[in-house]
């Protein structure tokens, strides 16, 4: 929170979050800019806050304005739990301040007052406390290097850097930290901060080679958007659990998961590709010049056009802006659309291992315009007809086969290999 903002204007912006309203639309129902409420959001976490008694419990440094209130608490001798109650801190936030930022010094005053208490023995005892000392002396603490955990613990270390050796990532590694050490509080660590000590040097010290164990094997971090991606939802999209209940179970085939595989950014191609649940039969879409709304609504409707409408029964794909034209895509091939949610690609999950099968056609930061479509419609054949262990040994093109000529169904359509 910056200088200039009361606490009643903070309380509000939270009141807001609580009852469901965006971070920007909760700014300005409090009156200040959308920057200065995601400002407070991320400092809070990026989460809603918990609410104790029904005040949220800010995870955010102390203001100045809320030190020139400390100062003027201190000042009329007032109780530490009545400044507390009055800034909607808690008493020990207060107390600590105190004890760290008075004038006096750190220790020399700390047996001198007491939560909910008057200050004790007249006016040369209280501690000295001004707000821009505080702040300036706060500011000055925040800048200094604090040890990281890695970096002091080298127990706790050198087992984080034998299990990456032995190419478990940093979220298993977490896990198996506290499931072997579960009494030694001492031997844990978050998979975020075994990330930053090896992509940032001086943050845990952990050699910069690792990176070589872990799944992607990169050298930098790369950051989940890419350059120009449009941000904020879709109008008029499903969320993912509106879906039919049968579709989770994958014994009625026509349900299908869908997402792109990009290629180099110079390019800006790529291919689309459309798996059904039941059977993983895929379907590879051709994006040579570019993956805007328009094109993957063109090339969606082309390919999926040519299944039986037995087949076409939802599409289920993540919230990117290609999908944007979700409406004309549904009522062209009169199927139900729905989206993921935000970074939940296991929700996608066949689509997802498909995809990571066709990299072994189209590898990462490959041109994919240089392919021609009937290439991918080779391709497509080739994974079609690979056994699968999920299908118990079955070739998705058999599978959907076998469901297409069940008795109980439509006569069966056949499909090309």
């Amino acid at each position: 929170m910056r200088p200039g903002h009361p606490p009643s204007t903070v309380r509000l912006f939270w009141a807001h979050v609580r009852l469901g309203c965006s971070v920007d639309e909760a700014a300005v129902a409090a009156g200040v800019p959308p920057t200065t409420g995601r400002q407070w959001f991320g400092n809070a976490g990026g989460v809603k806050p918990k609410i104790v008694s029904g005040v949220a419990r800010r995870y955010t440094r102390l203001s100045f304005l809320e030190r020139e209130q400390i100062a003027l608490g201190v000042a009329a001798q007032e109780p530490v739990r009545s400044i507390a109650e009055r800034l909607g801190r808690l008493a020990s936030t207060i107390s600590r301040e105190i004890r760290r930022n008075s004038s006096d010094g750190r220790n020399k005053y700390r047996p001198q007052f007491r939560f909910g208490a008057p200050w004790r023995g007249g006016p040369l005892r209280r501690p000295h406390y001004f707000a821009s000392a505080a702040q300036g002396r706060a500011q000055r603490n925040a800048r200094r290097r604090h040890p990281r955990k890695l970096a002091a613990n080298a127990r706790l270390h050198d087992q984080v850097q034998t299990w990456l050796k032995d190419f478990l990532s940093p979220e298993q590694i977490a896990q198996q930290l506290v499931a072997q050490f579960p009494d030694d509080l001492e031997m844990r660590v978050s998979h975020e901060t075994i990330y930053q000590s090896i992509y940032v040097q001086g943050k845990g010290n952990l050699r910069r080679e690792l990176h070589l164990c872990l799944r992607t094997g990169r050298a930098l971090r790369h950051p989940r958007r890419r350059p120009g991606e449009r941000r904020g939802r879709i109008p008029g999209m499903v969320n993912i659990s509106k879906r039919p209940a049968e579709v989770l179970d994958r014994a009625l085939p026509g349900h299908w998961e869908g997402d792109l595989i990009l290629g180099s950014t110079e390019s800006g191609s790529a291919i689309g590709t459309v798996v059904e649940r039941s059977t993983r039969y895929a379907l590879l879409l051709h994006l040579p010049e570019n993956h805007s709304a328009e094109a993957v609504q063109n090339a969606i409707v082309a390919k999926m056009s040519q299944l039986p409408a037995l087949l076409r029964q939802t599409l289920t794909w993540d919230q990117g802006s290609e999908m944007a034209n979700h409406a004309k895509i549904a009522e062209a091939l009169d199927l139900d659309i729905y989206f993921c949610d935000p970074h939940s690609p296991w929700q996608r999950g066949t689509n997802e291992n498909t995809n990571g099968l066709l990299r072994q056609w189209f590898p990462k930061g490959t041109d994919l315009s240089v392919f021609p479509e009937d290439y991918l419609d080779y391709v497509a054949a080739k994974l079609n007809n690979r056994p699968r262990k999920t299908l118990g040994w079955k070739t998705p093109a058999r599978a959907l086969d076998e469901l297409l000529s069940k008795p109980s169904d439509p006569p069966a359509v056949a499909l090309a290999p």
